[in-house]
């Protein structure tokens, strides 16, 4: 090993002088550096320097004890660190994290020896209840990521739980602050200060609320206090990576570090989507840039910066860390420390191309293994590329490049990537600047100005928006002008207003390209009510202005459906799907949909968290579906096949949530199943169908009528509930056995007997029912019970009746439809009018009861367009009325569509326009029945 040990003294000034100093340092390094080092191994070897210091009387360690054994300990570890490095035996993270557990040992290890020393004197401190408390240190930084390099500072903050006063020793009680003060003091001075055998970690305290003028030690209470009232979005940034290093075993550290979570968390992540963090990173990134040439002016020897400069680490970490702030809220699988780590999640997520996360963690990887080449030289915190012909040939041979130039090409082409996606992430689309660009002149900016406050502006005004493509200006004119006056805008932070008035300008200048344009005033006036929904919301309004392509998708979709524009309103985190093709593009893949939500469900913090993860993601998926249908993608039908099995993926991994948070359940799986009746059933579901649900269950545990009524409950509850994201479903529980006055959940052999009229006749189903049921499919739950019912369903199907009393029950149920939908209109309701959808579907289920006994095929749950071709093949109607009539029903399809997409509750049209479909209809309905 001695040959490896040359190689580092070889390489490394620092390690040459401390081998010149301590000669048997040599077969140290050799012995630590044999393996990799391990924190059981660098806290074996500091308690055998700690014994070395006490004596071989076993005398209690001195402060000074401490000093030297701890400095001792870090240069066998980096020197050991090194030569494992230089070999090519120890990757990045081996480096970075034998690092960051020498730093976390030798605070641990100080802090227990200074704390036991000052507790001599003062006693040990405690909160007025007379709990012990404990000293937090909170690494943050490269610490608290654990990639600590090499030769670096430690950013450190000292937080304690609350005020109290120590129990007095050798001398009075102080008080708590001034107890931690101390032991802070004295924790940087056993790390930082300079002896005869170097120093340990330079520590930086510039962290802490309030910096060099803060107290240096801070209470929870007082940080929670500075986050609240003057926390800064750099600090949010700084905090990501907080994590407390100090001894986490006492219980006096658990409630620290709980205590320390909750505060933490909600400043640094919001619970929703934040796009206002971009800007502000990138003024950050803006001021350590300039910095960094600042110094490179002053020294120009020292001007290639490989942390700070372009397309470097720090812009690897930005890039990173820009998805924790904006998504951290929602995705806990954002909330981890590493930077590498953070991208691979990026990638899970489609958030950030595969390509793109390996060549950025090529690129971080060799520029750390750079950095640490840097600093192995002298021991010194550098990251500038060196200029001296000889040190560039050094740095080169231990990169294992033949020579400096092919070092710079290698640097080069991983810089130039790092920089291109740090630019792609940050840099404003529109005005390559900040991203606060705004047209600046013409008539968008004259329409939303201050001319909105004068009355006698109004012709000029409409001129202008006459200019800007809008025919009929005045009603789009007045509601700017109520915008503009109202006091929520009034109200609106400097900030929020400059953005706000950004994007107002830029969708007016958009009007005049959006189609149709008989619609563009329609259209700008409902993307003003989303911007007035969401002005209290910076996030939002920095997307819109951060993505200035993201504002014109939301112009296209709001000029397509007035449905549409009502959703964004009340779901306005749906924004960010704007802004992700992929997604757009990419193939439904309900099973990886469901595989992920499971994920983000089980890091969700407690239930309400998993109700809104539940709400977000169908949410994103229905939008991504109404995307995709309004580029003209989809057909009715298919959107209805998406949405359906959207709506059976999201009620089993719901159904999975809820029995996890059930106390009592009996069982890890449970015997349970949903069936969907109505629109879910039959696969015909639209944007804002309600779900007709019956639940059955079968178990065989003598508790379980109660258990599955509890569980039924809070499955109604997670599904209906309204929270801070809206709504799940609407859920209709009619068609359950006997009704509203029947159990929630159905015993499936009790669901048999009523659906095959068993038993007590006044419990059977009626003919209506049974209507129902041939729409209806197991969708979701234990598989083995929807099979069941898919056999129960299938015996009540084929159950021979009389044609002739089953057509009365029909009709007379049909009568009782009419008679519920009254239509006083002069327009045509599509569904409940007769030679509707209506008599179409009840034509369609008195075939299926009559003939799905001799046509199995009429069993399966196609839907009413392959239903009726199928009756044809038997002769119940020609194979031309069969067309007639299944495009009479698409075409009753597509209008309901049309018309619910732009905002209308009952599907109702001109007579004149579906004339020959209704009157196919009423032909065959007078056929069949009469």
């Amino acid at each position: 090993m001695t040959d490896a040990i040359l190689l580092s003294s070889s390489y490394s000034h620092y390690a040459a002088r401390a081998l010149a100093a301590r000669p048997e340092l040599a077969e140290r390094i050799a012995a630590l550096a044999a393996a990799p080092l391990t924190r059981e191994r660098i806290e074996a070897r500091f308690d055998a320097l700690c014994a070395a210091q006490a004596g071989p009387a076993g005398g209690a360690l001195t402060e000074d004890g401490l000093k030297r054994a701890l400095r001792q300990l870090r240069t066998e570890v980096f020197c050991a660190v090194m030569e494992r490095d230089l070999a090519g035996h120890a990757d990045v993270a081996e480096v970075t994290g034998a690092m960051t557990d020498l730093a976390e040992t030798t605070i641990q290890r100080a802090l227990a020896v200074l704390s036991a020393d000052l507790e001599v004197l003062y006693g040990e401190p405690r909160d007025p209840q007379g709990e012990r408390l404990t000293l937090g240190v909170v690494g943050m930084g490269k610490l608290g990521g654990r990639e600590l390099n090499v030769s670096s500072d430690i950013d450190l903050i000292f937080l304690y739980e609350e005020d109290g006063e120590t129990a007095g020793g050798q001398r009075s009680p102080i008080a708590t602050q001034d107890f931690f003060t101390r032991l802070g003091k004295r924790l940087i001075a056993a790390l930082a200060e300079v002896t005869a055998d170097g120093y340990v970690f330079r520590v930086d305290m510039r962290l802490r609320p309030n910096g060099d003028s803060g107290p240096l030690v801070c209470s929870l209470g007082m940080l929670e206090e500075y986050f609240y009232v003057q926390g800064r979005e750099w600090e949010r940034y700084a905090w990501i990576k907080g994590r407390l290093v100090s001894e986490r075993g006492s219980d006096a550290a658990r409630r620290l570090s709980k205590q320390l979570d909750a505060i933490v968390l909600p400043f640094i992540y919001r619970r929703y989507l934040d796009f206002g963090v971009i800007s502000a990173i990138r003024a950050l990134h803006l001021q350590i840039r300039q910095e960094a040439q600042r110094r490179a002016s002053m020294r120009p020897d020292k001007a290639d910066d490989i942390k700070l400069g372009r397309g470097g680490i720090r812009e690897i970490e930005f890039s990173a860390q820009v998805f924790q702030l904006i998504r951290g809220g929602q995705d806990a699988g954002f909330r981890v420390r590493p930077t590498l780590a953070v991208l691979r999640h990026a990638a899970a997520h489609g958030l950030l191309a595969p390509t793109v996360c390996v060549k950025l963690s090529q690129a971080y990887r060799f520029l750390r293994e750079l950095e640490h080449r840097l600093q192995y030289r002298n021991d010194a915190q550098t990251h500038a590329m060196p200029v001296d012909p000889e040190e560039r040939a050094a740095l080169a041979q231990a990169m294992g490049f033949d020579d400096y130039a092919a070092l710079m090409v290698k640097l080069e082409a991983h810089r130039e990537l790092v920089e291109q996606q740090f630019d792609q992430i940050f840099a404003d689309k529109v005005t390559g600047r900040d991203g606060c660009g705004a047209p600046e002149d013409g008539a968008a900016v004259w329409v939303w100005s201050s001319a909105l406050a004068d009355d006698s502006a109004d012709v000029a005004l409409q001129a202008r928006l006459v200019e800007l493509g809008i025919a009929e200006p005045a009603e789009l004119l007045a509601r700017l002008r109520a915008l503009w006056q109202s006091s929520r805008y009034a109200g609106l932070a400097e900030r929020s207003r400059q953005r706000f008035d950004i994007v107002a300008q830029r969708a007016l200048e958009a009007a005049r390209t959006l189609e149709p344009p008989a619609r563009r005033g329609d259209t700008v006036a409902r993307f003003f009510d989303l911007l007035e929904a969401v002005s209290r919301r910076g996030a939002y309004l920095a997307l819109l202005t951060e993505y200035p392509q993201a504002l014109h998708r939301v112009l296209s979709v709001l000029g397509a459906s007035h449905w549409a524009a009502g959703y964004l309103i009340r779901h306005p985190q749906l924004l960010d799907e704007l802004l992700d093709d992929e997604a757009i593009a990419s193939p439904f893949d309900w099973p990886e949909f469901k595989r992920t939500l499971r994920l983000r469900l089980a890091a969700a913090d407690g239930v309400e968290q998993q109700m809104d993860l539940l709400r977000h993601a169908h949410q994103a998926e229905v939008f991504r579906i109404l995307l995709i249908d309004l580029a003209g993608k989809l057909s009715v039908e298919h959107v209805s096949d998406r949405l359906s099995e959207l709506a059976d993926a999201v009620l089993d991994v719901t159904l999975e949530a809820v029995w996890n948070q059930l106390a009592r359940r009996h069982r890890e799986v449970p015997r349970f199943a949903v069936i969907a009746y109505g629109k879910l059933g039959g696969k015909e579901l639209g944007y804002a169908s309600d779900l007709d649900l019956i639940f059955l269950y079968d178990d065989a545990d003598e508790n379980a009528a109660e258990i599955y009524a509890m569980y039924t409950r809070r499955l109604i509850t997670c599904l209906t509930m309204a929270t801070g994201a809206g709504t799940l479903f609407d859920v209709d529980l009619r068609l359950r056995p006997n009704g509203e006055s029947g159990l929630l959940v159905t015993d499936l052999d009790a669901f048999r007997r009523y659906q095959l009229r068993e038993g007590d006749a006044a419990n059977t189903a009626w003919v209506w029912e049974h209507q129902a049921l041939s729409r209806a499919r197991y969708c979701a739950g234990d598989a083995e019970i929807g099979a069941k019912f898919e056999a129960i369903r299938e015996q009540v199907l084929t159950t021979p009746r009389e044609a002739g009393p089953l057509a009365r029950e029909i009709v007379e149920m049909r009568e009782r439809v009419e008679a519920g939908h009254p239509n006083r209109t002069q327009l045509f309701d599509l569904k409940h009018d007769r030679g509707g959808m209506v008599d179409i579907e009840f034509t369609v289920q008195y075939w299926v009861l009559l003939h799905a006994a001799r046509d199995p095929e009429l069993i399966r749950n196609t839907g009413n367009i392959a239903l009726l071709r199928e009756v044809s093949r038997f002769g119940m109607m020609s194979e031309e009325e069969a067309e007639t009539v299944g495009a009479a029903y698409r075409t009753y399809r597509k209008l309901q569509h049309k018309l619910r997409l732009d905002g209308m509750e009952k599907a109702r049209v001109e007579p004149a326009a579906v004339e020959a479909e209704r009157q196919a209809v009423l032909a065959l309905w007078q056929r069949v029945f009469g």
